[in-house]
């Protein structure tokens, strides 16, 4: 199970986020295992009912304009029954003061206590995200990903089969490369998010050329740090005896990391231009994502002939 500490949270996003830190430093050894935010608006009043004391807590101005209102009696006992729960931190926006009683609570109960000049709402979107993309499940694969007219396009497929070579040619007409050979992928809103391992630029292998570096070679445009990825093409070789897709009504899916996506299986052989396929499957699917379907208009179609003709 995935964990980060409050202080990796404060030292990663310091400066996006404006972040101080209120309470002393041993409290940011805390554990962050949950990506969701909380405004324990509720819990400031006394109601403890389904309350999500695992989460980040987030303070805006309303929550502290009301414990700003409180006697200091009543204000030092609600935040000792809200901070008596294992919380892992609390973050204050808009740079709002803590009270007083807050800060001394935080250090007796090892709670970390943040303040961000951000709103409350781009606090809140800005750490959603920050958290998001950490503890969502991920993976990595072998495999070049590519976006053609927009579509995220995923080239698997045994080694030397030609993805590279695929690739760098879909790079010369036009679309955006995003990473060769291992692909790290993540799963965000129910979607598949594609991206390089690597972190220090756009490099390609090609056989018999070596590495080269695609941004240098066909400028910025020509690369993508991430993509969607909409579907997967896994190339192989030609092999007269395996029956292929001919129509496209067969609708073949994969399952990654839950998330199912079209795949494709293309046979590659001799003088095969895999590119200009690669762009029909790229914009097939826009149009199926549009309710187009060309198997299905072309068997409606010939269904609706063979009925005339039935019925002459």
């Amino acid at each position: 199970m995935k964990e980060l500490s409050v202080k990796e949270l404060y030292q990663q996003n310091k400066e996006e986020l404006v972040l101080t830190a209120v309470s002393n430093p041993k409290t940011l050894e805390k554990r962050i295992h949950d990506a969701h935010l909380h405004r324990p608006s509720l819990a400031l009043t006394g109601f403890y009912q389904k309350f999500p004391f695992n989460r980040v807590q987030i303070l805006g101005e309303t929550e502290i304009i009301y414990l700003q209102s409180l006697p200091e009696d009543v204000l030092f006992d609600r935040l000792k029954e809200i901070m008596m729960y294992n919380i892992p931190c609390i973050i204050v926006s808009k740079g709002h003061s803590v009270p007083s009683q807050m800060e001394f609570l935080a250090n007796e109960l090892n709670i970390a206590v943040l303040i961000s000049r951000l709103s409350t709402g781009n606090l809140f979107w800005r750490l959603s995200r920050y958290l998001q993309d950490f503890f969502n499940p991920s993976l990595t694969m072998h495999g070049t990903l590519v976006d053609v007219y927009g579509v995220g396009i995923f080239l698997t497929g045994k080694s030397g089969i030609g993805k590279s070579e695929c690739a760098l040619e879909l790079v010369e007409r036009g679309h955006g490369f995003v990473s060769d050979d291992l692909t790290t992928i993540k799963s965000l809103d129910m979607k598949l998010l594609g991206s390089s391992q690597k972190d220090f630029g756009y490099f390609m292998e090609v056989r018999g050329v070596g590495i080269i570096d695609i941004e240098r070679m066909f400028g910025i445009q020509s690369v993508r740090k991430e993509t969607l990825i909409d579907v997967q093409v896994e190339l192989m070789q030609w092999n007269e005896n395996m029956d292929y897709e001919r129509i496209g009504l067969g609708g073949e899916t994969t399952d990654l990391l839950g998330i199912k996506i079209p795949i494709i299986n293309i046979p590659v052989s001799p003088g095969k231009n895999v590119a200009v396929i690669i762009e029909v499957i790229a914009m097939n699917h826009i149009l199926k994502t549009f309710g187009y379907d060309a198997a299905q208009n072309m068997q409606q179609k010939l269904a609706d002939e063979i009925q005339k003709k039935t019925k002459k």
